[in-house]
């Protein structure tokens, strides 16, 4: 029994040091975009915020929320945001602004805005799919993260869409507003951090796409205390002469590379992976 017991310590201790030996799993290789993985954003569609705590450049996404788009861009051409307050600031949730009185109860002299919740979605080179969770669609217009119906759906509808959704994920632009679901008019908010539960409840119409650390650096509070963290200036890019402009380009999520890091997380994040899990990075080209 014990030459048994010694040979057997023997082998344990043999195959211990085997084991110390063995390499680590070498590290995937980083992915990395190509000149041909990036898209110029229309200047059009590129709202931008200066603060007193720096510069944020939004994506807006008219094909999922065209009355929220347009009544932003024609309230920063009048100059309507410029000098407002930050007035309500949730870490880990989002930075609310955009009230002529700062402090949540004003809003602009335009009309209020219908619910743009969800929208119809024709599944064109307008969209790129990454994800087919159970009985939807998971993809992205533009920089915007959504979800909807299958593909195929589309051929069974007289308008050849399907219904779809935008998630708020970091980053992602929504229209304030109270319990009426057409209350929204100038209020909006930034996403620090990823809440799904306001999907399908609130109006999404855009995504940061330079300047999310801004975002998340805006002053905290409920109310936020003075002094307070301000819109400077608030423009639509394509309104700065040509030659002046800052062009803003993006990876695109029809590259290659993109659907290469859409998979990597997938595979790392498993089943409870969404679009959300997945960077749309942004830059500025002077």
């Amino acid at each position: 029994m014990k030459v048994l017991f010694g040979l057997a310590a023997l082998v344990l201790a043999a195959a211990s040091v085997q084991a110390a030996e063995k390499p680590a799993p070498a590290a995937p290789a980083p992915l990395t975009p190509t000149e041909a993985d990036w898209r110029t954003v229309n200047p059009d569609d590129i709202l931008v915020i200066e603060t007193n705590k720096g510069v944020i450049y939004v994506e807006l996404a008219p094909i999922a929320a065209p009355a929220a788009s347009a009544q932003l861009k024609k309230l920063a051409r009048a100059h309507f945001y410029d000098g407002l307050n930050f007035f309500r600031v949730v870490d880990n949730f989002m930075d609310q602004t955009g009230d002529p009185k700062n402090d949540g109860t004003g809003q602009s002299k335009e009309p209020n805005l219908p619910p743009e919740f969800t929208f119809r979605l024709a599944h064109d080179a307008s969209y790129s799919a990454v994800d087919f969770p159970g009985g939807s669609e998971g993809g992205f217009i533009g920089a915007l993260p959504v979800i909807s119906q299958p593909a195929a759906m589309g051929a069974l509808t007289t308008d050849g869409k399907v219904e779809a959704y935008g998630l708020f994920c970091a980053g992602v632009i929504g229209i304030a507003r109270n319990e009426a679901p057409d209350s929204g008019n100038s209020q909006f908010f930034l996403m620090r951090q990823d809440y799904q539960s306001l999907n399908r409840n609130y109006t999404p119409f855009g995504r940061v796409v330079v300047g999310e650390d801004v975002v998340r650096a805006i002053k905290v509070g409920e109310p936020v205390a003075d002094p307070r963290d301000v819109m400077t200036k608030v423009y639509v890019l394509s309104d700065v002469p040509a030659a002046q402009r800052p062009k803003i380009r993006v990876v695109d999520t029809k590259s290659a590379y993109f659907h290469a890091l859409v998979k990597r997380t997938r595979d790392t994040i498993g089943e409870k992976f969404t679009p959300c899990d997945v960077e749309v990075t942004g830059e500025i080209v002077k």
